[in-house]
């Protein structure tokens, strides 16, 4: 038998930037927009891709890189996706093992740059390191080479590469199969409070207020469900304000930190949460400076990034894969009907940030 087509399918991994989405769930927002949502939380970025391309979501907390590849057909199997919302800036740790992270964070953690050309000076007495990202297409692996780039180490040349699922990081780091990982929290945190790892740098200091999650939906279920679709958005944009006000924090924590979810200490998620302690995680933000607006500046960024490493389609037209993937106007159809303010635009204020290393 098939899915139930009144229920809604949205795929997760184990994150704290998934809070928007299971907190519209524990609160009853998409059940007070008449919605009956179901969570499924995926071991790794490679099985959530999978099945939203094959039709066993209809929508997923997803990486923006990732969206694109998809749609480019650069991954297999594609899909064709749409991203009617961004889900989250900033939010990810670089970890290395502690003996490569210490004369990187003698005297107190430096900004990003200086600990990039720290870390050049301290591989050149040293084998190859093997870093691990989340998935070949992410911010994660698109912020990491372009921070180390930008410190004067060759990403191609100087690193070994390896995919790990973010919450098989750790456990990875420990056991020295990796030196370092650049991953979502609490992942830095849990690294640092088992002696695995130590953050040399957090993402929003390579890249200040950063895309970092976002919706994306496949595109023949929003085409067939265009109310539904504004219902969900509507949901997770009154989630988003209220996973970006401290004093939800602690119960927020406390909900992420279940079993079904991410299943890790409340403290630790507490600490990249709105008024958290920060150190070894980045603090990830849900609202603020236009977290939900889908913007086309920051696709065209990731997709210049992934030019730059890999070999995109022949004849791409990236502005139009832009237009077709990205829609800030379901977006700001979803604002409008909770009496909100669309943003004026993707091509000025906060979606123009540019990268610290810059």
């Amino acid at each position: 038998m098939g899915a139930d087509p009144s229920n809604i399918r949205i795929g997760l991994l184990r994150l704290t930037d998934a809070a928007p989405v299971i907190l519209a769930q524990a609160l009853g927002l998409f059940a007070a927009e008449g919605l009956e949502v179901e969570l499924q939380v995926e071991p790794s970025w490679a099985n959530l891709a999978d099945k939203i391309a094959y039709g066993f979501l209809d929508a997923a907390v997803l990486l923006p890189p990732l969206a694109l590849a998809m749609s480019m057909g650069l991954r297999s199997p594609g899909a064709e996706l749409i991203v009617p919302m961004g889900l989250s800036l900033n939010g990810n740790s670089v970890t290395l093992a502690p003996e490569l992270a210490a004369p990187l964070i003698e005297g107190g953690r430096p900004n990003a740059l200086t600990a990039g050309h720290r870390l050049r000076l301290a591989l050149n007495a040293r084998p190859k390191p093997v870093l691990a990202v989340v998935h070949a297409f992410s911010t994660h692996d698109l912020l990491l080479r372009y921070w180390l780039a930008a410190a004067g180490i060759d990403p191609v040349q100087a690193v070994e590469w390896v995919i790990v699922p973010p919450a098989d990081m750790v456990a990875a780091l420990a056991a020295g199969r990796i030196d370092g990982f650049c991953a979502g929290a609490p992942w830095g945190w849990v690294a640092a409070e088992a002696g695995a790892g130590r953050t040399v740098a957090v993402s929003s200091g390579i890249w200040q207020h950063h895309p970092e999650k976002c919706l994306a939906v496949r595109r023949p279920w929003a085409e067939a469900h265009p109310d539904k679709l504004q219902a969900v958005l509507r949901a997770l944009l009154q989630a988003a304000n209220r996973c970006d006000d401290p004093a939800e924090t602690p119960a927020l924590a406390r909900l992420l930190a279940e079993p079904g979810y991410i299943g890790v200490p409340a403290v630790a998620i507490a600490a990249s949460l709105a008024g958290g302690a920060g150190g070894e995680v980045d603090c990830s933000q849900f609202a603020a400076h236009a977290a939900t607006y889908p913007a086309r500046a920051h696709a065209l960024w990731f997709l210049g990034q992934m030019a730059r490493w890999r070999e995109l389609p022949a004849g791409l037209d990236g502005s139009a894969l832009v237009d077709r993937v990205y829609r800030p106007d379901l977006h700001a159809q979803a604002l409008l009907s909770l009496g909100l303010t669309p943003p004026a635009g993707p091509d000025s204020g906060p979606f123009c940030d540019q990268a610290a290393t810059d």
